[in-house]
């Protein structure tokens, strides 16, 4: 174990560490309108260094969708320190589901270029950022999530608590409040579909205060249930 724990330490003497992210994302989702072929998305090199900028799709579970649906474009790319870009994000001519909304993962990494001054050795990590990048087909136009927010219907089972949503929308929460106690996890509840939450304090009757997160990325305004 000395001779490994002495090379670990060597090499982490030898080199220092630069983790940091260095490519950001225009937004925080991409709601791609089922009305056009492409959307895009902006992103922006706020290293001090030349980046390498690799962007993908992959699936997300539960939906229909298959990352062979879009296609990246460009799917990597030299992007200058301070510089702004967009990628585009195209239909692949594939079938998508037309009466609601499906979901897939848009995967964006910054790889920055090393540093090659005499004496310094630099280990660069590149950082991957991971968003929701949501199809919204044309029959949709002009609706959103928030407008369908009050359809969702919580209630208390064997399993925790459940809320079903009837609405053709990804429900994204931006709060979940259960007795005056905040959820810490991440939630969203797929379209027809209903998501069972066992995180947080259960009562036989309560109150869940609840919020969405809109096409903008913000939180919308808090809704008090009853269940």
């Amino acid at each position: 174990m000395k001779p490994i724990a002495a090379v670990i330490f060597c090499v982490a003497s030898a080199a220092s560490l630069n983790a940091s992210a260095s490519i950001v994302t225009g937004s925080t989702r991409v709601i791609f309108d089922g009305s056009r072929q492409a959307a895009s998305l902006s992103v922006e090199n706020s290293d001090k260094v030349t980046n390498l900028v690799q962007s993908w799709i992959s699936p997300a579970k539960g939906s229909p969708l298959k990352k062979e649906n879009m296609i990246i474009t460009p799917p990597l790319f030299r992007l200058e320190a301070g510089k702004k870009a967009s990628i585009r994000i195209v239909r692949s001519g594939l079938p998508v589901p037309e009466d609601r909304e499906s979901l897939l993962w848009l995967n964006v990494k910054g790889i920055p270029a090393t540093d090659g001054s005499e004496g310094k050795n630099t280990m660069q990590i590149a950082i991957n950022s991971k968003i929701k990048l949501i199809y919204r087909p044309a029959a949709l136009k002009g609706q959103t999530p928030e407008s369908s927010a009050e359809k969702l219907k919580w209630n208390l089972t064997a399993k925790g608590l459940q809320v079903n949503n009837p609405t053709p929308f990804y429900m994204n929460f931006s709060r979940i409040e259960i007795n005056h106690q905040a959820l810490s996890g991440q939630y969203f509840v797929a379209p027809f579909s209903t998501l069972s939450i066992s995180e947080g304090v259960m009562s036989p009757h309560g109150k869940v205060t609840w919020s969405l997160i809109n096409d903008y990325g913000v939180k919308g305004p808090d809704k008090v249930t009853s269940y």
